[in-house]
Formats: structure tokens, sequence, C-alpha cells
């Protein structure tokens, strides 16, 4: 494995030395979007461990601004973003008594510190993975991701990842980002990591790209400044695109959640690093 590693590595350099630039894979193949229909969706659970957060679940796990979360059942096992911390994100990742070797694709969803910072203590762990990440990311940080021993797969549009498991593709904006789609049979699960494009225009657009209605999402949606008038019209618009469940976190703000919470009561999905949500 380092051995290839080492390969990998020697090419980029000769590559760059000769063209100045480096030739990265795509990932591009959209025809899995078909299989998303009625009815289609995972067969088993899904089980999203949440390992970094701005809240802690469980005594022993600590809290930081940031977010991590792995995901487990599908085809492949998936780590969406990293936290901020190296040492946080280890701690975090062991004392929930998780096995980075297993971890089959890394998922970054936008180039912000928090949510990438924790990459050196992963690669302490498993090394030798895809990461997935938006097009628009530096030229500097692919170079990182690539001389961490991990190699930088580029997304711009939607595309499947494994069964049931897709990118959303880039949202553009000052601060691109992608988000992950479960495809279930209750629906939808959006992933997000801090939704700085706009959680609704981002819901709007899968929704309208994988033409399946959204039963769930969760993750950051960055509503900080926004006002309880503002929220209030962020939450009908977000029930009449007909999510059923939510769980807020991370960057959306404390009073935020907290009216996320009152009005989808039961269906409200706690998060915080430690808490582990099981996907049917």
């Amino acid at each position: 494995m380092k051995k290839s590693a080492g390969i990998i590595l020697i090419l980029y350099l000769i590559f760059t030395s000769l063209s100045g630039q480096v030739v990265y894979r795509h990932l591009e193949d959209n025809s899995g979007l078909s299989a998303v229909v009625a009815g289609s969706g995972i067969e088993k659970p899904v089980y999203v461990r949440i390992i970094y957060d701005n809240y802690s679940k469980r005594e022993g796990i600590r809290s930081d601004w940031g977010f991590s979360l792995l995901l487990e059942g599908l085809e492949k096992v998936i780590l969406f973003d990293t936290g901020a911390k190296p040492d946080i994100f280890k701690s975090n990742f062991k004392s929930i008594g998780l096995d980075a070797g297993i971890i089959d694709v890394l998922i970054l969803t936008h180039e912000h510190g928090d949510h990438t910072g924790g990459i050196p203590g992963l690669v302490e762990m498993r090394k030798e993975i895809p990461v997935i990440m938006p097009q628009s990311f530096s030229a500097r940080f692919k170079e990182m991701i690539l001389k961490s021993d991990l190699e930088p797969v580029l997304v711009l549009k939607p595309a499947m990842i494994c069964k049931n498991l897709y990118t959303s593709g880039e949202f553009s904006g000052s601060i691109p980002e992608q988000a992950l789609v479960i495809n279930t049979k209750n629906g939808l699960v959006v992933i997000t990591g801090c939704s700085h494009p706009g959680i609704i225009q981002m819901l709007k657009q899968i929704r309208s790209d994988f033409n399946k209605n959204i039963y769930m999402v969760f993750g950051g949606f960055h509503l900080l400044q926004k006002s309880d008038k503002e929220m209030i019209e962020i939450i009908a618009a977000m029930k009449q695109l007909g999510v059923v469940k939510c769980g807020a976190t991370h960057c959306t703000g404390d009073n935020q959640i907290k009216l996320f919470r009152d009005s989808f009561g039961d269906d409200f999905v706690e998060l915080g690093a430690g808490n582990t949500i099981i996907l049917n």
C-alpha cells in the first residue's frame, strides 16, 4: 500500500514538473440517477455515526466547532467531512469505537477548516482512499490531498457514489459546496455540511435533479444570522418542499436549532457528537 502511494506521488511530481498542472479524476456517471424512483431505496438500515459536532451527546466525546460523520450500511463506508482539529477527530473517532480501516471514501463538502482540518488525524489512521470534493476546490488543497496519500476525485454535477448514495453535485456561489443524497423508500435523505449556498435553494435543486420527494434533511444549515421571522419562513419553505424529518446542528445557531426542534417536534432528529441515527 505504501509503495503504491509512493508511485502515485512520484507520478504526480513528474507530471507537475513537465506540464505545470495535474489532471484529476472526475466523478461524472449520472446514469445511476435513473434508479431513483418511487419505491426504490436502501434495503437494510444505514447507521449514521456523528463523530464531530458543536454539541456532544455522550460522556467522553468532545464537542467543538465543526462537523463529521460516518455512514455504515451502504455498499461503501463513507466518511463525511473531518471536523476542525485532528486531535479531537481522532479522539472522538476512537472513543466511539470506530475502525478507520473500514473507510472506503472521504466526502468533503466545502473548503473550510471546520470540515477539513481533521484530515491529518484521518491519514494517521487511514490512507489511499478517494476524496470526493467539489471541482472548484483550490489547486493548493488538491495538492495537499494528493501529498497526504489520498486521491482527489472532483465532482461538478449529481452522480452516483455507490448504490443508493449520490453526490448532489457542486452548488455554486461564493462558497461552493456539495451535499450527500441517500435514496430510501420513504424518499431522499439529504446530508449537508454548512449549506452555504442556501438550504432551501439546495433542497429545491436536489428535488428537481433527482425527481423524488425529500423525506429527511440534516446537518449544518448556516442560519446563525437569521431572525425568528426569517426562520419561520425557512421552516415553512422546508415543509412545503415535503420534508418530514429535520436535524439541524453545527453552524445552524442555537436559537435557530430550537425553532426547528419546536416546529418539527417528534420528527426533529437529534445530532451531536456520539449520537447515532438509523435510516431505514
